[in-house]
């Protein structure tokens, strides 16, 4: 099928219709402005704030809601992981679709779905309702995620774009920083559906805003085709590798079950690599792995986001059960370590430019296993030793926050700038990979070292859930200490004007 003779559901029709004129333009009385391209800026912040704040947050609720639905571990965290994989099974086929059909309708309907999502969520009766609305609702953030950094980019100029991203930075900041916080306010005074239930009226501007502020989409006459087979395998590849890491304590490692789904992921897997070598126009460039710095810089950044979020999954369980914190204070405890990394990110990056990628990296992940032998020491239910574990936690946020943004340049800096959006898709999908790889880990070793086949910490002794949650916290020093060892052997790469010219000295 032919753009000339598009069939009514297919790629081509719905890029007719986009470049008909049906998405619809600006309203005329902003697009007139002067610092109209700031008004695009913002709406687009409002929704990568509201993202970061719920999967921030989110981590908040699994306390409450291990004991408000009497589940296990292994099913309470897939709240969590349910929404992270879909994020990264959804934002590189939804990145491809808009542009081949418009991003200006995507990411409107991003905020609309996951309104919907976010008022369901809060309706649910039971974890497996609450994990399905969760999916719908991770399904309109990664149209939100997918598209927001193109459509920036589209409204403003080349000599405005590093402020832009840094305020779309900013905003993503404030929503991590903000996510515990929150989580722990609404839990103390409202309900967990309230946790939900906030994003409503934040969706609902957003939509209002992108309908009326953001600009009709430009397409290119070329555009490609479209890799519908690793559109179809991608999720349910993701799903089984997450089951296999989430599941292992639940059903034994020798159990049908388990081994059904190792060799279900082995199988998709193998399929969409296969896949994904042979279409003209993949979802994720896979060639680009054969750059040594590339894959190296990925396996870095999936080790850090998983040491990230392993320990925003086990702190809460620790400060609810062991230290018997209001889910307030917890969340104000926790909200240190986003601080903290908002804070020194920017430092992070001015040392990249300076120095390069190798020493902030290898130095951030450094810093973080410091903060996390500070952790293991004094995680140990004492009230007296609260304050070193927020300092830990605060050291452990300062040595993400250094390498964060040198390590994501470094990885963007290795790829051509022909493929800079396959480079940035496939950091992105293995970010969301690690997050979820952090809260499935976290969520086996927790109930291993529980020693409860159930894997819950209700009615646990306090030694027990201490002991169980160092062990994690040990763990999460291996994943950063292997980081920052990847971040040190990964070649150096001069600058070059290949890979666009970022200015970046190392990769």
């Amino acid at each position: 099928m032919t753009e000339a003779t598009p069939g009514p559901l297919s790629i081509g029709a719905l890029r007719a219709a986009v470049l008909e004129g049906r998405e619809p333009p600006p309203l005329q009385a902003v697009a007139r402005l002067a610092s109209y391209r700031w008004f695009v800026v913002a709406t687009v912040c409002i929704g990568a704030c509201m993202g970061q704040l719920d999967a921030s947050m989110t981590q908040m609720l699994l306390p409450r809601l291990e004991r408000e639905f009497a589940a296990r571990l292994s099913t309470v965290s897939w709240v969590a992981i349910s929404y992270l994989l879909t994020l990264a099974a959804f934002a590189p086929i939804f990145g491809r679709l808009a542009d081949l059909i418009g991003r200006k309708l995507m990411y409107t309907s991003g905020f609309l779905i996951f309104l919907a999502g976010s008022t369901l969520c809060g309706f649910a009766t039971d974890l497996p309702m609450l994990i399905a609305f969760r999916i719908l609702q991770a399904t309109g953030a990664a149209l939100l995620t997918s598209n927001g950094i193109a459509i920036i980019v589209m409204a403003v100029g080349p000599e405005e774009r590093g402020r832009a991203l840094g305020l779309l930075s900013a905003a993503q900041a404030v929503g991590l920083g903000a996510g515990p916080a929150v989580g722990g306010l609404v839990l103390d005074t409202l309900g967990w559906q309230w946790a939900f239930w906030i994003n409503v009226p934040v969706g609902l501007a957003g939509a209002v805003l992108g309908w009326l502020v953001l600009p009709r989409s430009s397409l290119s006459p070329d555009t490609g085709g479209f890799d519908w087979r690793g559109a179809i395998l991608i999720a349910p590849a993701m799903t089984a590798v997450m089951a296999v890491l989430n599941q292992l304590h639940a059903w034994g490692p020798t159990s049908p079950a388990l081994l059904g789904c190792l060799l279900l992921a082995i199988v998709l897997l193998v399929l969409f690599i296969r896949t994904e070598r042979r279409a003209a126009a993949p979802l994720l460039d896979l060639h680009l792995l054969g750059k040594p710095a590339f894959l190296l810089g990925n396996m870095s950044n999936f080790l850090s986001y998983a040491a990230l979020f392993g320990v925003f999954f086990v702190i809460p369980f620790a400060l609810v059960r062991v230290y018997h914190d209001s889910e307030l204070a917890a969340g104000l405890r926790l909200s240190i370590l986003p601080v903290v990394l908002g804070l020194v990110a920017p430092i992070g990056g001015a040392l990249s430019d300076r120095l390069g990628s190798r020493v902030p990296t290898f130095c951030g992940m450094l810093i973080c296993v410091v903060g996390l032998a500070l952790l293991y020491v004094f995680l140990d239910g004492t009230p007296g030793n609260m304050p070193m574990v927020m300092l830990a936690l605060a050291v452990f946020g300062a040595g993400q926050g250094l390498f964060i943004s040198p390590n994501s340049s470094a990885i963007m800096a290795t790829a051509p700038a022909d493929k800079t959006g396959q480079a940035g898709s496939a950091l992105n999908v293995v970010r969301f990979l690690g997050i979820s790889a952090g809260v499935s880990a976290g969520s086996t070793v927790l109930a291993l070292g529980l020693g409860r086949i159930e894997g819950s910490t209700l009615d646990v002794a306090p030694a027990l859930l201490v002991g169980a949650s160092r062990d994690v916290v040990l763990m999460l020093g291996i994943l950063a200490a292997l980081a920052g060892l990847i971040a040190l052997i990964r070649p150096a790469r001069p600058q070059t004007t290949e890979a666009g010219g970022d200015g970046h000295k190392t990769a």
